[in-house]
């Protein structure tokens, strides 16, 4: 088999659970990231291909199949399953507005008196909810959940805002952008925060199983580092919110449990 016949063979998912966007309307500008990608790192044109999925069950899937070398999740996906599926960081996401690391928020309706004790129990909403060792054991690290809080995942937030506001035994965990969005809401003050992680990484591009060859990966890892914002990937980062890469800095528990 030729090198170009190998590189060929190599495909990037995108793997964003909870957040808005359809394969079909995300496919154009993954094709534009994998091409000047690829054309960083000096591979041959088309040698990179790039699927999406917005679900973690179908993310998980497509990061089985033997085509699959390269990931490209928000770091809660990262820390549920970089064990299952081997995933190896390569580079980390400098997101546009948010940055490296984000503070993930926990809200509760105002006007109670709020622990992690009195939250038994209780439903913790989030995008994140798809990955509870990542709510319990980074996110609340520090704010020690009951065994019985359910956790689950939604991608409507401002729902689950209103539930929270309303009443009702539940709680939302907001990612950085929602958070910052609190004040905005109409009834912001039927809020509270009651808890922060600590700064944690927002998202990156992973390594699946060793299937990459190490010099091939260290070359596309080179060629990723030199896309930012106003240089010549410019167009094809800030379709996807970014600002460009830098090499990964990861908690030490980065893998989960």
């Amino acid at each position: 088999m030729g090198l170009a016949t190998a590189v060929a063979a190599t495909t990037l998912i995108f793997c964003a659970p909870g957040y808005p966007g359809g394969a079909g309307d995300a496919q154009p500008l993954l094709d534009q990231f994998a091409s000047a990608a690829v054309k960083n790192a000096g591979w041959p044109a088309g040698s990179l291909g790039a699927l999406y999925d917005p679900t973690a069950s179908g993310g998980v899937a497509k990061l089985g199949g033997a085509e699959a070398a390269l990931a490209f999740v928000p770091y809660p996906f990262y820390y549920q399953y970089a064990a299952q599926l081997h995933l190896k960081p390569l580079v980390q996401a400098d997101v546009a507005d948010v940055g490296l690391e984000e503070h993930w928020t926990l809200v509760a309706k105002s006007g109670r008196s709020v622990t992690a004790a009195t939250l038994a129990g209780y439903t913790i909403l989030s995008v994140a909810g798809y990955a509870p060792d990542f709510v319990r054991k980074a996110a609340l690290k520090d704010f020690p959940l009951p065994a019985d809080v359910k956790i689950e995942a939604t991608g409507q937030i401002l729902s689950a805002l209103r539930r929270v506001s309303a009443g009702e035994p539940v709680v939302a965990l907001l990612d950085q952008t929602q958070a910052t969005a609190l004040p905005t809401l109409p009834f912001a003050s039927q809020l509270q925060t009651v808890a922060h992680s600590a700064a944690l990484p927002v998202a990156l591009i992973a390594l699946v199983d060793a299937r990459l060859p190490a010099e091939r990966a260290k070359s596309l890892q080179a060629g990723l580092l030199k896309m930012s914002q106003g240089g010549s990937s410019d167009a094809s980062l800030a379709p996807l919110k970014l600002r460009g890469f830098v090499l990964p800095k990861l908690p030490p528990d980065s893998a989960g449990p």
